[in-house]
């Protein structure tokens, strides 16, 4: 009989070692790996063709997005950013014109007014930027264990980018059956695209 392992602990022990890791680091480096993965971000042929890009507004302690974001809106690519609605883990996105425009909500993350934004509907064709604590090299995440992104994702139709620091990158994590992974990996070192080859069978 196959043991069952109560992951819990385990994520909850890896989500501090990576908070703890985010927020030790010196501004000037996170300034510098932050830019790399910006670079990284716009380079690539799938956001430059992306009908819109779905980004989550960073906090101190994440890969810092607002630079991507506003070369993205100068540029004229749609974007859109999250917020989080309701008592059930449901987040929505909804485009923006400028950071600007956003004000403090859930978790005291920057989100826009559902009364002055639209609302994203269909996601075919768009990129959506995944935050994580950390990612596999299978493109498996531990997330900050609210659930939003993964109840959001379960009906996103676009493709996923998974962004994170590379002493973030694990070779493994523990996951669950219905856990979705990302569709490629950028840190400020690499970008891991070939996830989908490296599936179990």
């Amino acid at each position: 009989m196959e043991k069952v392992i109560d992951i819990r602990p385990i994520k909850k022990k890896l989500r501090a070692e990576a908070r703890e890791m985010r927020r030790s680091m010196s501004p000037d480096k996170k300034v510098v790996l932050d830019r790399k993965i910006k670079n990284k971000l716009l380079n690539l042929w799938s956001v430059r063709e992306a009908k819109a890009v779905l980004c989550y507004v960073s906090t101190e302690i994440e890969v810092d997005t607002r630079e991507f974001i506003n070369a993205l809106l100068q540029s004229g690519k749609r974007v859109a950013v999250p917020r989080c609605e309701g008592e059930k883990s449901n987040m929505n996105f909804y485009y923006i014109n400028s950071l600007d425009e956003l004000e403090s909500g859930s978790f005291g993350v920057d989100e826009p007014d559902p009364s002055k934004h639209i609302m994203v509907g269909d996601t075919s064709g768009c990129v959506c930027i995944v935050p994580a604590f950390m990612f596999d090299r299978r493109g498996y995440r531990l997330g900050y264990g609210k659930g939003y992104y993964d109840r959001y994702l379960s009906r996103y139709k676009g493709s996923t980018i998974g962004i994170c620091y590379t002493e973030n990158l694990k070779e493994e994590l523990f996951h669950g059956k219905y856990d979705r992974t990302v569709d490629m990996i950028v840190t400020e070192k690499d970008i891991i695209s070939d996830i989908n080859q490296k599936q179990d069978v």
